[in-house]
């Protein structure tokens, strides 16, 4: 895992201001490999979600079966730090780093299309409650750039607005091979 300066990182009074410290470090795009790749981009989304909780949308990035649900397509994830999960049926893959309970997920990523030297991108996701609605923060750092476009129109296609359909009750369709 790449080596933060802890005296970089501050812990700050909320989880956004906590987020926004760790995405400033990440954007020198220094991967869990310690690779560096100057050519990386980062993805930042912040998503509404109405009418939810934190627990709620946790739950179904984290739950194997809600994920394979709202996304329409295969997943395995571990609940634990250190776990692996794959998803999109072994189109995506990686490590959980970090994960606070209805907060915050932090993770390895890669894909199976990219080159063998490009190092594992980060992802992360905080959820902030604001009052009977959520926002996410997303933030995808290390992408390599030839991939970061259609990475970042995929978190909406194949996430968000899937996970929206979902908490609406709505049918969510299979996923299209990636």
């Amino acid at each position: 895992m790449a080596k933060i300066n802890s005296s970089a990182y501050v812990k700050r009074n909320s989880p956004t201001e906590n987020y926004l410290s760790l995405v400033y470090l990440l954007k020198i795009s220094v991967s869990p490999q310690n690779k560096i790749n100057p050519m990386a981009k980062n993805i930042y989304q912040k998503i509404v979600f109405e009418n939810t909780t934190p627990k709620a949308l946790y739950d179904l990035y984290m739950d194997s079966k809600k994920h394979s649900v709202a996304t329409g397509a295969p997943a395995e994830i571990s609940t634990e730090e250190g776990g692996n999960y794959s998803v999109h049926g072994g189109y995506i893959t990686g490590r959980n780093l970090q994960l606070v309970k209805n907060k915050l997920i932090v993770q390895t990523w890669r894909a199976q299309g990219w080159e063998t030297d490009d190092a594992d991108s980060t992802f992360i996701i905080l959820l902030e409650p604001k009052g009977k609605d959520v926002l996410l923060y997303a933030t995808h750092a290390n992408v390599p750039d030839k991939h970061a476009d259609s990475i970042d129109i995929g978190w909406h296609n194949h996430y968000w607005e899937p996970w929206k359909k979902y908490l609406a009750g709505k049918p969510i369709e299979k996923a299209r091979e990636m």
